[in-house]
């Protein structure tokens, strides 16, 4: 009986699932980059209304409209392009999924695949991805430094860009659906307790284009951050993971913590309480020694780490609201 795959040469197992919404001209790099007579790419669409669709199929992908009356999160997307994926060719041996922001370099997939053929205990590998205008805005420049400062080798997380093995993806059914961030850290938490590994190299993987020239775009990322590490810290919180403990914490002592210390001592030893405030400017300068890797901008970066801290914690605030009301966040989105 023939398959799905009798048709695709012996040397490219590998599918491809891209997930977008209101991409635009990004969404067409994306699928391009990716595209091959060989290869199955299945576009997952959350509801765009600029014609991405359209685009994606006459690009020749496999197009998953997503149902948006259930809320929206990047790991039910990939689900169900994954889904749809192993639908068309049930026998492929890896899944690269990109985000449809990101242009994949040429030969990164080859080199991936080489990489896991060579490793039969490694579930995933992912490679340097590199923001496309860093200069354009502060932000997109902190996104910059954000990729740079993953550490190479084996890793215990990869990010949202990644070559998997099916069968790993497989054996852990996939991404948590109703997580909002922070998904593929999760995923690969699951992975690791099954015996597999995670590889980060040193190889040009993806442009991304962060696109954020705003204020508020940076701050609901930063609050989606928040409300991500808590999630996982409601997951995988306990010892041996202590899985995004730290950061939770970090985001209550200084978004929270540190200034309801600074309003008590004002109230209990008057104006001269205020001057607990200037561990803030501290911290700006302990963080700013600590960018010489990024001096080009390593006071925004540090500035944006003392600031961010409030953000994370409304993150905090916010998942515990939800939970207590027992309803699914919606995602916050900040494009």
């Amino acid at each position: 009986m023939e398959t799905a795959t009798d048709n695709l040469p012996a040397h490219d197992n590998v599918g491809v699932v891209v997930i977008g919404r209101n991409e635009g001209e990004r969404l067409i790099r994306c699928l391009e980059s990716v595209r091959s007579p060989s290869r199955y790419v299945v576009y997952v669409d959350s509801g765009s209304s600029d014609g991405s669709v359209e685009a994606a199929r006459q690009l020749g992908a496999a197009v998953v409209d997503l149902d948006m009356t259930v809320p929206f999160t990047a790991a039910r997307a990939r689900n169900a392009g994954f889904t749809r994926l192993m639908e068309l060719a049930p026998d492929l041996t890896y899944v690269y999924f990109v985000d449809g922001d990101c242009e994949v370099y040429g030969g990164w997939i080859d080199t991936a695949r080489a990489f896991l053929d060579a490793r039969s205990q490694v579930a995933v590998v992912w490679g340097q991805r590199r923001e496309r205008y860093p200069e354009r805005s502060i932000y997109n420049t902190l996104c910059e430094i954000e990729w740079r400062s993953f550490p190479l080798g084996e890793t215990k997380y990869c990010g949202g860009d990644a070559l998997m093995r099916t069968a790993a993806f497989r054996e852990v059914n996939g991404y948590t659906p109703t997580l909002i961030c922070g998904e593929e850290p999760e995923l690969c938490i699951r992975m690791r307790q099954k015996g597999w590994r995670i590889w980060h190299v040193d190889e040009d993987m993806t442009l991304h284009d962060a696109a954020i020239y705003r204020f508020s775009q940076w701050w609901k990322r930063m609050l989606r951050g928040g409300y991500g590490f808590a999630q996982g810290a409601a997951l995988h919180g306990a010892p041996p993971e202590r899985h995004w403990v730290r950061e939770s914490r970090r985001a209550w002592f200084w978004g929270l913590g540190m200034p309801t210390i600074v309003v008590a001592a004002t109230v209990i030893v008057g104006w001269w309480g205020l001057l607990l405030a200037a561990v803030y400017p501290l911290q700006l300068i302990r963080l700013a020694s600590y960018g010489r890797r990024y001096p080009e901008a390593r006071w925004h970066w540090a500035g944006a780490m003392v600031l961010g801290r409030f953000a994370e914690m409304l993150g905090q605030m916010k998942y515990l609201f939800d939970r207590a009301r027992r309803v699914q966040s919606k995602l916050i989105e900040y494009k």
